[in-house]
């Protein structure tokens, strides 16, 4: 019998790939425009994965499986893009994006990560999408995984009232293969938001004397699990997660911020609240940083695998786009990193002092 190197590997993939039930429902849509539900969202490995089918039809985009070339295309403002099963990244023309998860075929659909339908779609399409999860879960302790045992940990986990900022935990987004973002003139992501990282935990100590937990502090990738370990440190009050983007037009530029959705008990629906502390902590950050000078588009509210679950306050930086040449000279020059580490570093003081006074 003749064999099709590509499709015995499609077929590796889909037998090796283990399916859990659809968990949760979702609405979908570009901002501004009425959403529709997806009512298949599957969990992998602590990941959510919905049928790209379902994404594009919601957004009023379409695409194909081409069972020739075992990949799937799709067309978007910045070109012909294509996914295949297992791949690290997105092709556009001649253009390859990382992504943090690969496309799967789950219960004999192909799906993509929810990070692809939060970050990348919007990219490609100059727009920003409305995502709602209709029926979110939190994983209680006796779940079972290194991973759920975690977030049921980090569910619980709050400051004492009236105690000051006893330590803070940096997550360093990517490291070792994966590089994530690639800028101007080669520049890789995870080279300067180690940078940016170290100098912040500088400041940190050298102005507060509390200790300081990076997730990394060398070229060198880490689990989710691993990730996450640093903010289950006991004297944790905070924790920031650092990355860059980068953008098809290199007039896009500015800091984005990001939250989840506040989560209260084990059980409960999570909901965006105007009170959860890790807005109040997006919202301080947001304002050292434009009184320091820096463009911030937005604080958006979405629930990314990466910002953990639980009431522990934390937010996601994106620092700056790469492939903007403003953003570019402070991201990568020593001393756009130092003053943007002051900005950032300003904004955890003021979040923490506004946090103690009101609990006295």
């Amino acid at each position: 019998m003749k064999t099709y190197p590509a499709l015995l590997m499609l077929l590796v993939v889909i037998c090796l790939t283990t399916v859990s039930a659809a968990h949760a429902s979702v609405e979908l849509a570009w901002s501004g425009h009425k959403p529709q539900v997806i009512a298949e969202v599957y969990l992998h490995q602590g990941v959510s994965y919905l049928a790209i089918d379902d994404v594009l039809s919601a957004l009023g985009m379409r695409g194909d499986w081409s069972a020739v070339e075992h990949k799937y295309f799709f067309r978007t403002p910045e070109g012909r893009a294509s996914l295949f099963p297992g791949g690290k990244f997105l092709k556009v023309d001649d253009r390859f994006i990382p992504l943090e998860h690969s496309p799967l075929f789950l219960d004999g659909r192909f799906r993509v990560a929810e990070d692809f339908v939060l970050v990348q779609l919007p990219l490609l399409a100059g727009k920003s999408v409305f995502y709602r999860n209709l029926n979110p879960q939190v994983p209680t302790a006796g779940d079972g995984s290194p991973l759920d045992k975690l977030f049921a940990f980090l569910l619980q986990k709050k400051q004492a009232p009236g105690a000051a900022l006893r330590g803070v935990a940096i997550d360093v987004g990517h490291g070792g293969g994966d590089p994530g973002t690639l800028g101007l003139h080669g520049v890789k992501e995870k080279d300067v938001v180690l940078q940016v990282a170290m100098r912040l935990e500088k400041k940190i100590k050298m102005e507060l004397g509390i200790p300081v937990y990076l997730s990394r502090d060398g070229d060198y990738r880490l689990t989710q699990e691993q990730r996450l370990a640093t903010a289950a440190k006991p004297d944790v009050d905070l924790f920031v997660l650092l990355h860059a983007e980068a953008a098809f037009s290199p007039e896009i530029r500015g800091v984005n911020l990001f939250v989840r959705p506040e989560e209260a008990n084990a059980g409960d629906q999570a909901r965006l609240t105007d009170d959860s502390d890790s807005l109040k902590l997006a919202l301080a950050t947001q304002q050292s940083l434009v009184e320091a000078g820096y463009q911030v588009n937005q604080v958006f509210q979405a629930p990314l695998l990466p910002l953990g679950r639980g009431d522990l306050p934390t937010v996601l930086v994106e620092l700056g786009y790469l492939s903007n040449n403003d953003d570019y000279q402070y991201l990568t020059t020593a001393e756009g990193q130092k003053q943007l580490a002051e900005a950032l570093f300003t904004g955890l003081r003021q979040f923490s002092e506004e946090k103690r006074t009101s609990q006295q």
